[in-house]
C-alpha cells in the first residue's frame, strides 16, 4: 500500500441471498483528500460504506487503515481507527444540548459526575476551529436541519475522526445551508481530514471532489481524477449507458378538459392559491422554501383542512376532509419524505404495493392472496422494481427503487390526479430518469400529475406548466413556450407589500 493511502479496499464481496451487493471491489483512498463515491441507487456504495464503518461484515476481501489490514470492522473498531460516517439521518437528540449531543456516550466527567463546563468548553473549541457560530448550550431541536448536520461534523471531529464519510449530505439543505457546508469540507481537508462524499448530485462532485470511484452494480468500474473527466463521462460509467437527454420525450399533449379546478385556497399557510389542472398534463409547482407547495398538496390530499376557498374536480365540488376522503375522489400523494410518510420500510414490497387497495382485495377481514400476489406483481413488472423478491423489505431497497414502491402503491388505487412532491429527491442520474418515463407513461395512460420540486431543471424539462408560489399565494402561471429561469424566479421571490 502506497504511503500517502490512508483506506483500502482490497477485492471486498459482500453477498445476501440472492443477491451480490459487492463483486470484488477494490480501491484506495488517499490522505487528505476528498474522494467521491458515485453510482446510481443500488450500485454499492451504501453497502460498502458499512463494510467500513462495521454496521456490516463482508463476505471476504480486507479493509487496510494505515497500513493496518483487517478481514471485518466492528462500530468500535472503526471509530478506534479514526474512521466516523454522517448519514442523511442524523443521530441527534433533539432534547438535548449540542454540546450532550457531541459527547452522547462519551461524556466527560469529574470523577462520577458529568463535567458539562468541559463538554461545553470542547464543543466550542471545535465551533472555533470551524468558524462556526453555534452555542454548544443550545437545545439541538432548536437548530436548523443544516446545523445539526454541522453538530453531526463536530462531533465527529470530538473523535479524532482522521476519515470522515458523507452520505448525501446536502440532500435537506437550504442553499445558504449548502454554501457553508462546503466551506466547512474545504477547511477540514486543509486540516489533513479525508474524506469519503457520496451525492447524485454533480456539480456537487466536481467542486470539490480530488477524484471519482464509479460504482455499478456492486463492481467498481472506474477511480479517475477530477480534473480529468466531465459530467457527460462520469453519467456514463454510472449507468453503462450515455443519457442524450436528461429528460425523455413525451408522446403526447394535454386534453383541453379540465380535472381540477382550486378556488382562493386559503389556510395552512395559504392566503390566496388558485390554478387549474387538466387532464393528460403534468403541472409544475415552483416556488422557495415555505412559498405553500407542500402546504396546498397537504391540503388537496386531506391532511390538514382548508379556511375558505373551493376544490371542484370533474366538474363537482369536493371536500377532502381526510386522506381517505381525497383517495375516494381519485387523489394520491406520493409524498416528499418517502422514508417517513411514504413507505413501510419494515414491510415487504408486496405489503407496501397493496396496503392503499386491501379493502378490495380482503373478504371477510381475510386478505386474497393470489390476487394480492397478483396486484403487487404486476406493477412490480410495470415500474421495473429490481428486486430478487417481492418479500424484500422495502428497507432493504436503493432509493430509486423505494420511491417506485410509492408510486406502485398509489397507482394500485387508481387515482386521477396523482401529486408528486419532490418525486426525485436523493436518487442518482439513472434512476431519476426512470422515474420521468414512468411520470411520461402516466399521463400518456391519461393520468394527470401535479409535479412539486425545487429543482428549477426538473421543472423545466418535465412540466406541461409551471404554477409559482411565494408566501402562501400564486404569484404567476408560465407556459412551457415561455419556461425561463428568470422569469420563475422573479416570481419566486415576489414579496407582499406590508400595510
Amino acid at each position: 500500500m502506497e504511503s500517502s493511502v490512508i483506506l483500502q479496499f482490497d477485492d471486498i464481496v459482500k453477498s445476501y441471498p440472492g443477491v451480490v451487493a459487492l463483486n470484488h471491489v477494490t480501491l484506495d483512498v488517499r490522505k487528505g483528500e476528498i474522494h467521491a463515491l458515485v453510482g446510481e441507487n443500488g450500485a454499492g456504495k451504501s453497502t460498502l460504506i458499512k463494510c467500513c464503518t462495521g454496521a456490516v461484515s463482508p463476505t471476504s476481501g480486507t479493509i487496510s487503515v494505515n497500513g493496518k489490514i483487517f478481514s471485518s470492522f466492528t462500530p468500535k473498531l472503526s471509530a478506534e481507527n479514526g474512521i466516523v460516517a454522517i448519514y442523511q439521518e442524523f443521530n441527534l437528540v433533539g432534547e438535548m444540548s449540542v454540546a450532550e449531543n457531541i459527547f452522547l456516550g462519551r461524556a466527560i466527567r469529574k470523577g462520577i459526575i458529568v463535567d458539562k463546563k468541559a463538554m461545553h468548553d470542547k464543543a466550542q473549541e471545535i465551533f472555533d476551529l470551524l468558524s462556526l457560530k453555534i452555542n454548544p448550550g443550545e437545545l439541538v431541536k432548536n437548530l436548523t436541519v443544516g446545523y445539526q448536520q454541522l453538530v453531526e461534523i463536530a462531533k465527529a471531529l470530538s473523535q479524532n475522526a482522521r476519515i470522515l464519510i458523507m452520505d448525501e449530505p446536502t440532500a435537506p439543505l437550504t442553499k445558504k445551508e449548502v454554501d457553508i457546508l462546503f466551506s466547512i469540507v474545504e477547511k477540514l481537508k486543509e486540516h489533513g481530514m479525508t474524506i469519503i462524499y457520496i451525492s447524485h448530485r454533480m456539480d456537487e462532485i466536481f467542486k470539490l471532489s480530488d477524484r471519482i470511484t464509479i460504482l455499478r452494480d456492486g463492481t467498481k468500474i472506474k477511480t479517475i481524477d477530477t480534473k480529468d473527466t466531465n459530467v457527460d463521462e462520469i453519467i456514463k460509467l454510472m449507468v453503462g449507458r450515455a443519457l442524450n437527454e436528461k429528460f425523455p420525450k413525451r408522446n403526447t399533449s394535454p386534453a383541453a378538459e379540465e380535472i381540477i379546478s382550486v378556488e382562493h385556497l386559503c389556510g395552512n399557510g395559504l392566503t390566496d392559491v388558485s390554478f387549474k389542472i387538466y387532464s393528460g398534463e403534468i403541472l409544475g409547482f415552483a416556488g422557495l422554501i415555505g412559498s405553500g407547495r407542500t402546504e396546498t398538496a397537504q391540503m388537496l390530499f386531506g391532511i390538514k383542512r382548508k379556511n375558505s376557498g373551493r376544490i371542484v374536480m370533474n366538474g363537482k365540488e369536493i371536500f377532502p376532509k381526510s386522506p381517505r376522503k381525497a383517495m375516494e375522489c381519485g387523489i394520491a400523494l406520493v409524498p416528499e419524505d418517502r422514508k417517513q410518510q411514504g413507505a413501510l420500510l419494515g414491510m415487504s414490497i408486496r405489503s407496501n404495493i397493496t396496503l392503499a387497495v386491501l379493502h378490495r382485495l380482503s373478504s371477510l377481514g381475510l386478505i386474497k392472496k393470489r390476487e394480492d400476489k397478483t396486484t403487487s406483481e404486476s406493477f412490480r413488472e410495470k415500474l421495473n422494481i429490481k428486486t430478487p423478491s417481492m418479500e424484500q423489505l422495502v428497507k432493504n431497497l436503493s432509493g430509486g427503487n423505494q420511491q417506485k414502491v410509492v408510486v406502485a402503491k398509489w397507482l394500485a388505487a387508481n387515482p386521477d390526479l396523482i401529486i408528486m412532491d419532490e418525486p426525485t429527491r436523493g436518487i442518482d442520474v439513472g434512476a431519476k430518469y426512470e422515474i420521468y418515463k414512468l411520470m411520461n407513461s402516466l399521463v400518456e395512460e391519461g393520468k394527470t400529475i401535479l409535479m412539486i420540486s425545487s429543482e428549477m431543471e426538473e421543472l423545466i424539462g418535465m412540466a406541461d406548466r409551471i404554477v409559482v408560489l411565494s408566501e402562501g399565494r400564486v404569484t404567476g402561471t408560465v407556459a412551457k413556450d415561455c419556461f425561463c429561469q428568470e422569469t420563475i424566479m422573479k416570481y419566486a421571490s415576489q414579496v407582499r407589500d406590508k400595510e
